[in-house]
């Protein structure tokens, strides 16, 4: 997925993760992988019996918990929705906290972000949550290790930014993004295809959340299905204060370099495009972690990259490297339904989740 300036073969990796997704999501072969997908298949089912049957205890907080996360590997936007989501909690008078596994970051423990942590030390997702929306964020591997956290220092409700499958954690309301353009692929576990659950799963949520224009056909019974989408059309400096913000409408007229180390760099690209640029395509792995020499193309056009991807680079930027933030957004009829489930939450007066 990666295109590496200066490097003669691309990693095996990479070489693997662009052969998976034609398998995934272009049909490609692949057909050995299949009974790898029904032991995967089996022994999720398994796992989820394990909790149903109450052989397995899930933590259970006194606070309601709202998870964000999605049935596929790779990117569907659920931390913009997560950002959302903690935006209207706010307007509404509540103090959200986020709790998160910090993907990627080294070292391990229960880690509270602060503004003078890097990517390496907390992940980028949660500095990115941090920064965007100001409430509190704890990092661990145990999410209720994070929830325990957050309720010490005064939250009243937890968002958790992915963790759809870690059921040792209880919640009150379920959120699944999917992404519009690329949908299920071709519907199959892991790792004959891109679900850490069956398609079913979608009609055990609260809410599946359609992120992007594109066709899509859920499991008869998902119910309700919104339609969200990403939108962003200003540039900022990735070096704080190095130049004032720019729309992106002015980088049109001459190719800019395109840098994007998330689950689907398509979507990035394709953004840039429908803005009027034109995009070198530099896709990384999710999380990547970026150094100077990433940046080393021999030429000064401008480089555009996501939020994500700018939390990691901002030691080293210089005057080519600009971010694009996206928001999420609704229709008002769907922004109106999700808002006023949130809302219910805390009128209930016991969980049954």
């Amino acid at each position: 997925m990666r295109s590496f300036t200066g490097c003669s073969s691309m990693p095996d990796a990479s070489r693997l993760a662009r052969w998976l997704e034609g398998v995934w999501y272009g049909g490609r072969g692949g057909g050995w992988l299949r009974p790898f997908g029904m032991l995967y298949r089996l022994l999720v089912a398994v796992r989820v019996a394990g909790y149903r049957l109450r052989l397995f205890r899930a933590y259970r907080a006194g606070i309601p918990v709202i998870v964000v996360g999605n049935i596929s590997v790779g990117g569907t936007g659920k931390t913009p929705l997560a950002a959302w989501v903690v935006n209207v909690l706010q307007s509404a008078g509540h103090r959200p906290g986020i709790a998160t596994r910090g993907h990627g970051r080294q070292g391990g423990g229960v880690t509270q972000v602060q503004a003078w942590h890097g990517a390496a030390e907390v992940g980028d997702e949660p500095l990115l949550l941090a920064r965007r929306t100001g409430a509190p964020v704890c990092v661990a591997a145990r999410r209720a290790d994070a929830v325990r956290v957050l309720q010490s220092a005064g939250c009243d409700v937890v968002v958790c930014d992915d963790g759809l499958q870690h059921l040792a954690l209880g919640r009150d309301l379920e959120i699944a993004v999917v992404d519009g353009s690329r949908g299920l692929g071709n519907a199959r576990v892991l790792p004959a295809g891109p679900l850490r659950e069956t398609p079913s799963r979608l009609r055990e949520v609260d809410f599946v959340v359609v992120n992007g224009a594109g066709p899509l056909t859920v499991p008869a019974g998902s119910t309700p299905t919104l339609r969200m989408t990403l939108s962003g059309d200003v540039a900022r400096p990735v070096h704080a204060g190095a130049a004032p913000s720019r729309p992106l409408a002015d980088f049109a007229g001459r190719p800019v370099r395109a840098v994007a180390g998330i689950g689907n760099p398509a979507r990035f690209f394709e953004h840039l495009r429908a803005a009027g640029l034109t995009p070198l395509e530099h896709p990384f792995p999710d999380h990547h972690a970026f150094q100077p020499g990433d940046f080393a193309f021999g030429d000064d056009l401008p480089v555009l990259m996501t939020e994500k991807d700018a939390v990691k680079c901002q030691s080293f930027a210089d005057h080519r490297l600009w971010y694009v933030p996206v928001e999420a957004s609704f229709v008002a009829e769907d922004a109106a339904r999700l808002s006023a489930s949130l809302e219910s939450l805390f009128e209930q007066g016991e969980r049954t989740r």
